[in-house]
């Protein structure tokens, strides 16, 4: 009777997963065992999210366990939006926020293998306002501007090395004057060329190449990737990847007849519980994709899409590069994206370090939970996450809605909930 159940579930997915692109073939459903992971121990996924939504701790997650380019699990518990108590379905469509940079650094190194641009070019060969740049030192009445020691490269904003944050460093009050700071653009009535134009006459937090700062790295080759590809970021994006990889749901902005998939932001509480973030609101809140100038594509941040859609972006990677007959980069651009690039600078926390795109795991004992050495992943503002583990042939997609988040351990509770359903 299990096996019967577990059938009919999957041919509803399958039903789900289908599309024209030239991706479909592959990233399909199939019962756990045939992928080496326990049916019985994959429900205590289902166990412990359930009762995170009945807790109030999440107001609604999806989760998509892909493992030998197959789906053993495809989940959401609680709702999409809980006052009106509609229930969060697979197709639910989420902000990524931070979750968009892996998709805009994809799209650097296709530029790369089409020899329009090398990782290792000044940026200012491409935006020519960064040919010159400068750096907010901290000094006895405040800050003083120094001149940048080299200038800035493509591979320094794929790493985060830049120098560059959020306005938030040493010189905030030059940030704050010129209105730019913090990761989110949606309620920005300019195109991102002209927001990342004023970026570089404004002093930054830290030399290229010394220190990792994570902030608008990603927004500026979001700007590059339009010039250098003579197109919007939105369009080069749809035509590379998207649509490539059948990403049907992925969008900066969600089109009016999909607003009725878009899973609702919540906050937790000082007290415990939830509540509506404000609507739009600006960062914590609903924010502007709906509704507002839909001119600003944050390369950085800017991204809403779903858990099926994104997973088959990570598959591709995890195929080094490929999925179906879809063809986005080559294995060694993908080798070269998963490595770690800043060796000794300090960064998030001991076995990690950060490739083009997204951190990976260089030490399993150091950082003391469960995966496997060569492991990369990111996550993003609204609480979600993702890791791709080519050791295990493992793609994990976490897609909820809450920002802050406070008093939930599900990131970590995910991850080992994982692992311990694999058994070959």
């Amino acid at each position: 009777m299990k096996k019967l159940l577990l059938s009919a579930n999957l041919l509803g997915l399958g039903v789900f997963l289908l599309t024209s692109s030239p991706a479909a073939a592959e990233f399909t459903p199939a019962l756990p065992e045939t992928v080496g992971m326990s049916s019985e121990r994959l429900e205590r996924l289902s166990t412990v999210f359930q009762q995170y939504v009945s807790d109030e701790k999440l107001p609604g997650a999806t989760i998509l366990v892909a493992r030998k380019g197959k789906i053993p699990y495809f989940k959401s518990f609680g709702y999409r939006d809980i006052e009106s108590r509609s229930k969060l379905g697979n197709d639910a469509i989420f902000r990524i926020a931070s979750q968009s940079k892996a998709l805009v650094s994809v799209g650097v190194m296709i530029l790369q293998e089409e020899g329009k641009l090398l990782i290792s070019d000044p940026v200012g060969k491409y935006l020519p306002e960064f040919k010159k740049t400068s750096v907010a030192e901290k000094s006895d009445d405040g800050f003083k501007v120094v001149d940048a020691i080299r200038k800035i490269t493509i591979r320094d904003l794929l790493t985060h090395t830049a120098g560059i944050g959020y306005g938030g460093g040493p010189g905030k009050e030059k940030w704050e004057e010129a209105g730019i700071t913090g990761w989110y653009f949606a309620d920005r009535d300019e195109p991102i060329r002209e927001t990342v134009s004023r970026i570089p006459s404004l002093p930054f937090d830290a030399q290229p190449g010394e220190k990792f700062v994570y902030g608008y790295n990603t927004d500026i080759l979001g700007a590059l990737i339009e010039v250098v590809a003579e197109q919007s970021l939105d369009e080069f994006l749809s035509d590379r990847i998207l649509r490539p990889l059948g990403m049907n749901d992925t969008h900066f902005y969600l089109p009016r007849d999909k607003t009725n998939r878009l899973a609702t932001v919540y906050s937790s509480k000082d007290e415990g519980g939830l509540e509506r973030a404000p609507n739009p609101g600006r960062m914590v809140g609903q924010g502007a994709y709906v509704e507002g100038p839909r001119k600003s594509f944050s390369g950085g941040a800017g991204l809403l899409s779903t858990a099926n859609d994104y997973g088959r972006f990570l598959q591709m990677l995890l195929n080094g590069g490929r999925l179906g007959s879809a063809r986005i980069l080559s294995p060694p651009s993908v080798k070269l994206m998963t490595v770690d690039h800043i060796g000794d600078i300090e960064f998030g926390g001991s076995g990690v370090g950060m490739g083009l795109g997204f951190s990976v795991l260089k030490d399993l004992g150091a950082r003391g939970t469960p995966g496997a050495v060569g492991e990369f992943g990111w996550g993003g503002a609204y609480h979600s996450t993702y890791w791709v583990d080519p050791e295990n042939e493992l793609v994990v997609v976490y897609f909820t809605q809450l920002i802050p988040a406070r008093r939930v351990d599900d990131h970590s509770k995910l991850r080992t909930l994982v692992y311990q359903a694999l058994i070959d």
